[in-house]
């Protein structure tokens, strides 16, 4: 097994839809693990360009229900691959994506909603 780090960061919440049940966000995630066939000699770290993911692995991390997400790629992939000399990879992506959220309006105006945000494993 092979332990993944993650972070998270909103970096907009861009709609709430009460009739379609769901809310839009654009995120920054990041992920980090060490995988010791990427040593080598060295005191800097190196980055990747984006497209280059391909010949890794990564994790096969998804958000639980999401209705579509996608990754930005304007002008170009917006994903960073960092490799350390120790073997420790960083890749980071921003995504945007519609996640549905069951919402109970019975105390309109009054009410409170909680959404989530849940990723996970594909295989766990």
């Amino acid at each position: 097994p092979v332990s993944v780090g993650m972070s998270l960061d909103i970096a907009s919440i861009d709609t709430i839809s009460e009739i379609n049940m769901d809310y839009t966000a654009t995120i920054f995630l990041r992920q980090r693990w060490t995988d010791e066939r990427l040593c080598f000699n060295g005191n800097k770290s190196l980055s990747l360009d984006g497209r280059l993911v391909e010949m890794l692995w990564v994790p096969d991390t998804f958000i639980a229900d999401s209705k579509k997400s996608f990754l930005h790629d304007i002008t170009v992939d917006n994903r960073l691959i960092r490799i350390y000399p120790n073997g420790t990879v960083l890749y980071a992506l921003r995504i945007t994506t519609t996640v549905a959220c069951s919402m109970d309006l019975s105390k309109y105006p009054m009410d409170k909603q909680t959404c989530t945000l849940q990723l996970e494993s594909c295989k766990m």
